[in-house]
């Protein structure tokens, strides 16, 4: 835009002053010489403020490290061809019968420009200090927006996990499933429901059969009776509840509960790893921590990982009584081992192998006193009761030891809803600080997607003051003044400013791809700046005084600067409004470049044409360049 639009200007003005219907060559590589500089530098800061999106890892990295990759090739692609095809391009097509000529809308723009340029140039101390004032307001907007990892991507159908007792039967569990089937096919809303329990043959997704994943599909919005899906899962929930007691319902959707699983370990939205020793302390402490998060406002499906609550049949050996009937320990560990089944031989069919096992049967397996029964042999062969030489009793265990860096845990997990996930934490912390006392030894880490948007968070804290700090470096070498720099640089705190107003307006917590969008608004807001004030400069070396050159420069390049902000804002619209699947994600992106734009394309026109005065370096001797070709 800016290289075609400084050759038709340049070569109009040459068909003006010459009369000549042909414009020679020589006009073409004096316009691509006064803005190859500015575009290459401007296009390299571009590039340079996607390098900290290169740096993000994990689910993060996955969705905007293809983006930023694919922005930086084909800018640089762009840019090679910029300085290098496009002059040669305008020098073949528009070397005759070329003629500058505004349309009405540049003409409208230029005329309510002009006189607020004018009146901007005389009172340059209040609108810095209006800029000033909306950043700062901005800033305290930003302090009481929520902050989140990346926005949820409506899957259009929900996943939920019942957990009950650990020592339900498979057929209990069974039965229990069923029921959940037929309340959730209650709803108008749901089109099929499918279930699993316990684990498959194939253990990679281990699972008791006290667990089960509900699949719920649903049917197109339009076909509901709820405005949202939140108040679709609320109703579900009520419903679950009062018609199949005894469970621990958690509502998730399908493929977000396999990505939280296998990346954060998880299946809901926040993991909180408690560890210590005894296995008691843990489930009392774990449980205390579940209703102080239940009080805390968003807080929804909390439930702590059953890790105890498991029958467990106990056999205490009598070793007095085994030596007095001579009976070897490992007769009564397999007199034992029958309840179970015990292998002993094997089938063949054809070229498979199956095990053949010994059991006793279901009334026998049931009952302690039928247990006490059983014979073991003597070294006489006598038939002694198992009684006589072991005790036998029912009690309660574990379900499960997890260990985590060697230490055992207990994983309490919750989803948020409602509200942002940052500020749900940073409160529930607080309220488990202020009312849970852990034991000496034991300790808590907060995981899941909070743990993720810390992470991404620390990687962006290093990334994004380097990338400013070369930015900066760039701007430097391109005017080879500190203070045009900073005059430049004041495009990045309004810019934000944009950014965060439209977040706020829209209702939109910052996210990881809020700041991807912020970064990208960075490169466009300088490189708008670099335009401008690069041909300011070339201004001022031909010889023109300080108030001509900002005028002239300014209404120069109103034009260029106005298509790069529109084309850029018209080009995120469509994700800003976008309501299709994964929209979620681009929003806030597209947001923050829009608003952005707006606010920095106003300061890059207005506001930075007035300040130049105070960062003006100092001047050399004007050069002996003809005057009359900058000349309206």
């Amino acid at each position: 835009v800016v290289m075609i639009e400084n050759c038709v200007r340049r070569a109009s003005h040459y068909r003006r002053t010459h009369g000549s219907d042909r414009v020679p060559l020589g006009v073409f590589q004096e316009s691509a010489k006064e803005v190859g500089k500015p575009i290459l530098f401007a296009g390299g800061i571009v590039i340079i403020v996607f390098l900290p999106i290169l740096s993000l890892q994990g689910i993060e990295g996955k969705m905007f490290r293809p983006m930023a990759f694919t922005f930086m090739s084909a800018l640089a692609s762009a840019l090679i061809l910029s300085v290098t095809v496009m002059p040669v391009m305008a020098s073949l097509f528009l070397a005759r019968r070329i003629q500058e000529k505004e349309t009405w809308l540049v003409r409208w723009l230029k005329s309510l420009y002009t006189p607020v340029l004018t009146r901007a140039m005389l009172h340059p101390r209040g609108l810095l200090l209006t800029s000033v004032v909306a950043f700062l307001v901005s800033v305290s907007v930003a302090a009481r927006m929520g902050i989140e990892f990346v926005p949820k991507l409506d899957e259009g159908d929900i996943a939920i996990q019942a957990t009950r007792l650990p020592s339900v039967a498979l057929e209990t569990s069974i039965e229990m499933t069923q029921a959940i089937e037929r309340c959730l096919l209650q709803f108008p809303e749901v089109e099929t429901v499918i279930s699993k329990t316990g684990r498959p043959e194939i253990a990679n997704d281990p699972m008791g059969v006290y667990q089960t994943d509900i699949i719920v599909r649903l049917h197109p919005k339009e076909q509901w009776t709820v405005a949202t899906k939140e108040e679709l899962i609320e109703a579900m929930h009520h419903a679950l509840t009062e018609q199949v007691p005894g469970n621990a319902y958690s509502f998730t959707q399908p493929i977000e509960l396999r990505v939280q699983e296998l990346v954060a370990g998880v299946r809901s939205d926040i993991g909180i790893s408690l560890y210590g020793d005894d296995m008691d302390v843990l489930a009392r402490t774990g449980d205390q921590i579940v209703r102080v998060l239940q009080q805390v406002p968003g807080a929804a499906d909390v439930q702590a990982e059953k890790i105890a609550g498991l029958p467990y049949l106990r056999v205490i050996v009598d070793r007095q009584a085994l030596a007095r009937y001579g009976i070897r320990t490992r007769d009564v560990l397999d007199t034992v081992a029958t309840i179970g089944g015990v292998v002993v031989g094997q089938v063949f069919e054809g070229q498979r192998r199956f095990p053949m096992q010994v059991r006793l049967v279901p009334e026998w397996r049931q009952r302690t006193d039928q247990i006490n029964s059983l014979r073991v042999e003597d070294a006489h062969g006598r038939q002694i009761p198992l009684s006589q030489v072991a005790e036998i009793r029912m009690e309660e265990g574990p379900v499960a030891i997890n260990r985590d860096a060697v230490r055992r845990r207990l994983m309490i997990q919750c989803n948020v809803r409602g509200r942002d996930l940052a500020g749900f934490v940073a409160e529930a912390q607080e309220a488990v600080d202020r009312q849970v006392n852990l034991p000496p030894g034991y300790m808590l880490r907060w995981g899941g997607q909070f743990e993720n948007l810390q992470e991404a968070s620390a990687r962006l804290m290093v990334a994004v003051p380097v990338a400013l700090l070369l930015i900066f470096t760039l701007l430097y070498m391109t005017f080879n003044s500190a203070r045009l720099a900073m005059l430049i640089y004041l495009n990045v705190p309004i810019a934000a400013t944009g950014g965060i107003v439209a977040l706020w307006a829209r209702d939109m917590p910052f996210s990881i791809s809020a700041g991807v969008g912020f970064i990208a608004l960075f490169g466009i807001a300088v490189m708008n700046g670099v335009v401008l004030i690069e041909h300011i400069r070339h201004l001022r070396h031909a010889g023109h005084d300080q108030w001509e050159s900002v005028i002239q420069g300014a209404r120069d390049r109103m034009r260029p600067v106005m298509m790069t902000a529109s084309c850029g804002a018209l080009g995120f619209l469509p994700m800003a409004v976008s309501g299709s699947a994964g929209a979620e994600v681009q929003r806030p992106l597209a947001t923050v470049v829009i608003g952005g734009l707006i606010t920095s394309t106003l300061l890059t026109l207005v506001v930075l044409p007035s300040i130049y005065r105070w960062f003006e370096p100092p001047e050399r001797e004007p050069e002996a360049v003809d005057m009359s070709e900058f000349e309206d």
